[in-house]
């Protein structure tokens, strides 16, 4: 790897340290504020830079996704990541509104301990509440979710009557319902509607 400036080195830590305490790569915009450069075009050059000289690869397909090199370049038995987009906020606490489509930015996590296929597509929800609390999963966790049939005991992505929740799948006398991991909130029992989004597989806790 070639040497890096000062502002280079500076860029490539800023990439660093945002993706391990954010989950997801900064956009553009955000290293151009970080920075106060005038343009976006200054970031690009650097980024490019950083690329030339070997310290970091662009994933194709992705706008804001790069692998890091370590210090020694990219060891040939590398870990695999995969890329999972995040699609905005999941109550775990009383159900909330269904968030918009589209995804809202990207987690990049090695494959053994995300623990799926990496055929299957999962993505990943930010958790807002302490219902599910006393399971370890924590209001600002961002939890990643495995889009596979459900069994009993699972903690499940689902919507319910129309709102979306964080919940435990039980299954009493034939009928299905929804149980908090904290004893100040219900059990939630669908009126009309339980549609199950995936299953909870991993959480992602920033420090």
């Amino acid at each position: 790897m070639k040497a890096l400036t000062s502002r280079q080195t500076e860029i490539l830590q800023f990439l660093r340290t945002h993706h391990t305490s954010a989950g997801y790569w900064p956009s553009i915009r955000e290293i151009q504020q970080q920075f106060g450069f005038k343009s976006t075009n200054a970031v690009m050059g650097h980024l490019r830079a950083l690329e030339n000289k070997g310290h970091m690869t662009r994933i194709p397909g992705h706008a804001r996704a790069y692998q890091l090199a370590s210090e020694e370049g990219f060891p040939p038995g590398a870990i695999p990541l995969a890329d999972i987009p995040l699609y905005g906020n999941i109550a775990a606490g009383y159900p909330d509104g269904v968030e918009t489509a589209g995804a809202i930015g990207l987690l990049q996590i090695d494959r053994d301990t995300l623990g799926r296929s990496r055929n299957r597509p999962a993505f990943a929800l930010r958790v807002r509440g302490d219902s599910m609390m006393d399971a370890g999963i924590l209001d600002g966790d961002t939890v990643i979710v495995d889009p596979v049939p459900a069994k009993q005991g699972d903690i499940v992505a689902a919507l319910i009557d129309g709102e979306t929740t964080l919940k435990r799948l039980i299954t009493q006398g034939g009928r299905f319902h929804l149980k908090a991991e904290n004893k100040s909130y219900p059990s939630l029992f669908p009126v009309t509607e339980l549609l199950i989004q995936g299953v909870a597989r991993s959480i992602v806790r920033p420090l």
